[in-house]
């Protein structure tokens, strides 16, 4: 059974808990907080014989919905007609004291059998830590309720998002991916001193690192996937590379089939907008069986490297062509270590501009263009 948000519910006429609910107020629940409190005016009186949900188990995880289930003792079990169930955001303990706390969620359900599925993207985030508490409920002649106490409190994560959801993105990436240009070239930039370091004390070759948690909140490859990040946009009237970045004045350039060539496969990653016109798609390309490419074979819908709207590498005379498309702008994942004699590192001659960087940048969650109907 899918469980509504009571006060989501309370507010549709059309609601299938609205018979269950017309008497029962938002403020009456949260009057029955988890210490067992209750107000003499909520309409829930008490009554000890109704049976404390214990060994509360959550199952099924997924980025917008979960199943829960718990014991009980059998007395009185069948005077049960309802559940309640409060939701909560985990505090975090390094937060904003002073910021403004999540509204808590009180669900309200009519007694079924369990285990019982919770639902819903206007609650539920992804990769968000909640705390969850059962209370059970008689509903009375009068329209008025007698509940247990509260169960012992239950933590629990969300999960990333599925390849569904991610297909979703996908396919709302491609309305807006615009025509192909031609390039040659993948392209890092960075600050003299990091490209020391790599030659210094790599033997030469960039190494891969976690992805930031830049982009969807519910992305599988944040704080996960290692890779090394490319880009390969070019500018329009040159077919080059832009002269100017927000990673640094110094630039690798190698060229495009050392890293995107049949022996690699390419992945959607994720896509988003800082709010802002522009848009990001990040795709992650890896060596065919490399640990990347497992990682991403597991979690990622994977595209057809000369078929696809936003990156592509097919033959023509026996040559390998590449083409990204123009209305994105794409960053690149690849997998595996580089080492810098496969291509070249020089200073760039433009600026550096740092409001372009989208080093653990936040998904702007409102933006039609970009989010889907679960967790943002």
């Amino acid at each position: 059974m899918e469980v509504p948000r009571l006060d989501h519910a309370l507010n549709s006429p059309t609601s299938p808990c609205e018979e269950v609910i017309k008497n029962l107020s938002l403020e009456a629940i949260q009057l029955c907080d988890r210490d067992g409190n209750k107000s003499q005016d909520s309409g829930i009186a008490e009554m000890e014989e109704l049976p404390v949900p214990h060994n509360i188990k959550i199952s099924n995880i997924t980025c917008d919905s979960f199943k829960i289930s718990w014991e009980m003792d059998s007395k009185s079990k069948d005077r049960i007609t309802h559940y309640f169930i409060d939701l909560n955001k985990k505090e975090n303990k390094n937060s904003n004291k002073f910021k403004h706390k999540d509204v808590p969620t009180k669900l309200v359900a009519k007694a079924v059998p369990l285990p019982m599925t919770v639902r819903g993207h206007w609650f539920l985030s992804p990769r968000t830590e909640y705390t969850v508490a059962v209370q059970t409920a008689s509903k009375q002649v009068d329209g008025d309720y007698v509940v247990s106490e509260w169960s012992e409190i239950i933590e629990f994560c969300t999960a990333d998002y599925s390849k569904v959801h991610l297909t979703q993105l996908l396919e709302k990436a491609e309305v807006i991916a615009g025509r192909m240009l031609k390039f040659s070239v993948f392209y890092r930039n960075q600050h003299k001193e990091y490209f020391d370091y790599v030659r210094e004390h790599h033997g030469n070759a960039m190494q891969p690192s976690v992805k930031d948690n830049s982009g969807s909140h519910g992305s599988p490859i944040s704080g996960k996937l290692e890779g090394i990040f490319f880009c390969c946009s070019t500018e329009f009237n040159t077919g080059k590379p832009p002269q100017d970045s927000p990673y640094g004045r110094y630039r690798f350039e190698i060229a495009a089939e050392k890293l995107f060539n049949p022996n690699t496969n390419l992945y959607f990653g994720d896509f988003y907008c800082m709010y802002t016109a522009y848009h990001y798609v990040i795709l992650v390309i890896a060596p065919v069986g490399s640990p990347g490419d497992e990682f991403c074979k597991q979690r990622l819908p994977q595209l057809n490297s000369k078929d696809n709207k936003f990156l592509t590498c097919t033959e023509e005379d026996g040559m390998l062509v590449y083409h990204h498309a123009q209305d994105v702008i794409l960053e690149i994942i690849y997998t595996d270590p580089v080492d810098l004699s496969l291509g070249t590192v020089a200073e760039i001659t433009g600026h550096q501009l740092m409001s372009l960087s989208t080093a653990n940048a936040k998904k702007d969650p409102s933006c039609k263009t970009c989010n889907i109907s679960v967790g943002r």
